[in-house]
Order: structure tokens, then sequence, then C-alpha cells
């Protein structure tokens, strides 16, 4: 990592559903269920001639094997039971595996577990996610992290996150260290034609106004907290990127830097500086998981910003 990353603010935008919780109360769905989702979406195949569904490859991944191959969720619909029946058996192991290492160890702690099969619980929110904030803390970070979601987990995950900044996480003891406040009030992004709105418990902003607010807002957030975005609006365009959650960004800014970290982004540039596709399966299975996701963004941000400079003859206002 540069210097200039180094010295960096950061403020993570993290989503909830199928990035740092396994789980989707929205939906109903519990870990077994969110993980089969999950698998449906980077599992690849296409239709054979008598129109049966064949595999295009045996293991999953963020992106399709061969230009032909289509995801089994694309053809089928997201199937909550897709390792149980069907061709999805074959990836059952998989699916076991995963499962057993959300298990959570030890006693019941109704906090930071969700109740799975009934003899069963699971980590509300994934290790990783704590690992990334003991990390960035022991490394002397500054950052802030603003929960973005579609769905209605939020208060449940901002309680979990601090009651674990207070000590009370059995297996990140230390995050007790960690000075970040968390803002227990959740928030709401609305959108529509003419502007953004955010609102907050009494504090409300809109980029009709002036769109630069919302990007000093977040730029100065502390703690964490976190903001219902706008899925209804997020329909009406169609599921595509243009009703999707907003980002603000100035790559003229120094001093910051806006992540955002997220299962649902699918972008082909390799050089994005926004995280690819987060992995769910990578996710659960290494706790550094998000530590690595930062990194290469961190690194994707220096090179991008290397080469503005040679292009930008003064500093301006990029926006939303």
């Amino acid at each position: 990592m540069s210097g200039g990353a180094g010295r960096r603010r950061l403020v993570l935008h993290v989503d909830l559903n199928n990035t740092v919780v396994a789980a989707d109360a929205m939906s109903g769905q519990g870990p077994r269920a969110a993980l089969n989702t999950f698998l449906s979406t980077v599992t690849w195949g296409r239709a054979g001639a008598a129109g049966e569904w064949q595999w295009a490859s045996d293991r999953p991944s963020l992106r399709p094997p061969c230009p032909d191959a289509l995801s089994y969720y694309s053809r089928h619909g997201r199937d909550p039971a897709f390792t149980e029946a069907g061709p999805g058996r074959c990836f059952g192991g998989l699916h076991a595996h995963h499962l057993q290492l959300l298990e959570w160890p030890g006693r019941q702690h109704d906090v930071f577990s969700v109740q799975g099969e009934p003899s069963k619980r699971y980590h509300l929110i994934l290790p990783a996610f704590f690992r990334l904030l003991d990390t960035l803390h022991r490394e002397g970070r500054a950052f802030a992290v603003v929960f973005r979601t579609f769905g209605t987990d939020l208060p449940r995950a901002l309680r979990a996150v601090s009651c674990a900044l207070a000590g009370q996480h059995p297996q990140f003891p230390a995050l007790r260290d960690v000075a970040l406040p968390v803002d227990l009030t959740p928030g709401q992004i609305r959108c529509s034609k003419r502007e953004v709105v955010l609102t907050r418990g009494a504090e409300r902003l809109a980029t009709r106004e002036d769109g630069r607010k919302l990007y000093d807002y977040f730029s100065s957030f502390e703690g964490i907290g976190g903001f219902q975005d706008h899925f209804d609006w997020w329909a009406r365009n169609q599921f595509s990127s243009r009703g999707g959650k907003p980002l603000w960004i100035d790559p003229h800014d120094p001093g910051v830097h806006h992540i955002f970290i997220d299962d649902n982004i699918r972008l082909d540039d390799a050089d994005t500086i926004v995280h690819p596709q987060t992995d769910l399966l990578e996710a659960i299975a290494d706790e550094d998981y998000f530590l690595h996701c930062v990194r290469r963004c961190e690194e994707n941000y220096d090179r991008y910003l290397a080469r503005t400079e040679k292009d930008t003859p003064s500093p301006q206002w990029d926006g939303q």
C-alpha cells in the first residue's frame, strides 16, 4: 500500500444481506436458505437441446466460466432450497461445508447469533467483518462504517456491532478498544428523478439543494451507522445501476476514500475503484476477506489517482 493510501481516511459503505449478514429478515431467509440462494447466483450452466439444465462448471464463481454460460438464478430464479433438490444437489457438499463454518460456537448469544435449525445457531454478522474493524483499529487507520441495505436487518446489525464494540463478542473481546460511536438510529435514503433525500433522526439532506452536501456528509461521517436504501426505486429502474444505491465521490479530495462493499456489484472494469461483487463463500471461509477487499480498493484508487493527475488541469466537483 502506498503512503498516500495509508494516510487517507476510509469511509466504508457496507451492504448487509449476503455481504456481512448471511440471512435476510425481509424475505424470511435464515442462513441455510440465504446460502442456497447465493449459490444459485454463482453457479453456471446452459439449457441443453431438450431444455434440460447442463452445468458449465462444477465450481461456483462470481463471473461466468465461459461466454455463453448463465447463472442458475438468471434462468430459474433465486432458489432457497437450491442444493436440496434438482440440479443444485451437486453443490450440496459445498453448502454444508460453509453452513458449518457459519455455526455459532459455544453458548447461545441472542445478539450475535441467529436461529437456524432447531438445534443450530449461526453468526448474525460474519467474523470477517469484526476482524476488519479490529485490524483497521490496530493499524491506526481513521475510518467510519456506513451500512447500506435494501433490507430490514439494519437495527439488529447496528445493535450487534454496538455490543461487539462494548467488548461483548466472545471471539473479538479486543473490539472494546475500538473507540467508534455506534448510532442505533436507522436512516433512509430515498430517490426520485428530481433528487436524493437522506434522513436520519433530525437530519435531512437533499441533492436538490446542493449535491455536494451529501458528499461532505458521508466524508465527515463518524463512527458506525446505517441507512436503508430505496428498494422500490431500484425496482422501478428494472434493478439496474440507474436505480441502485447512490455513492458520492470526489477524486480530487486527497483525504478521503469511499469504498462500497456489496454482493450485488457487477462491473467488468478490472481497475474499478469499487470492489467487485462480494463472494459470500470466501467471506465465510476467510476472516481476512474484507480486509483484502479494502486493500485491493486502495491499490486500485492509487493507480486511478496517478492516472488522473496527468490528465486533470484543475480540481473540480465530480459529484455522484
